[in-house]
């Protein structure tokens, strides 16, 4: 794989073909809808939200999205049921490109993490 160099989520997008720069496009979209003032880097090489902490990564593949974060017990049991079919590490879940994005799911997904991130920040804070 060739050494990159990403500054930004646009210049990662402009890696990839149309398609499956929209599919990204969708998550960030939502990403932005449910978090507003959330914090758009790269990080690892890969697009990172940060909110009151890390939210959540995604990177693309030929046959896959990634959206990842190490994720809590609490999130696995969450969506357990949800998740069903999906091809999932503890830090990853991969959504094919060769289906529909779901965007319930990713929606619900990063409101979880929003709400886990705001308690740890809390927590943090008042220690």
């Amino acid at each position: 794989m060739a050494k990159t160099d990403y500054k930004t989520i646009d210049q990662y997008h402009q890696a990839f073909p149309a398609d499956i720069v929209q599919r990204m496009q969708i998550i960030r979209e939502i990403i932005h809808q449910v978090v507003p003032g959330v914090k758009e880097t790269i990080s690892y090489q890969v697009p990172c939200f940060k909110y009151h902490g890390y939210l959540i990564y995604y990177c693309a593949f030929t046959k896959h999205i990634t959206i990842s974060n190490p994720y809590s017990a609490a999130f696995w049991e969450h969506f357990k049921l949800d998740l069903e079919g999906y091809k999932v590490s503890k830090s990853a879940i991969q959504l094919p490109n060769d289906q529909p994005l779901p965007e319930k799911l990713i929606k619900k997904i990063i409101e979880f993490r929003k709400k886990e991130n705001v308690a740890a920040a809390k927590t943090k804070k008042a220690g």
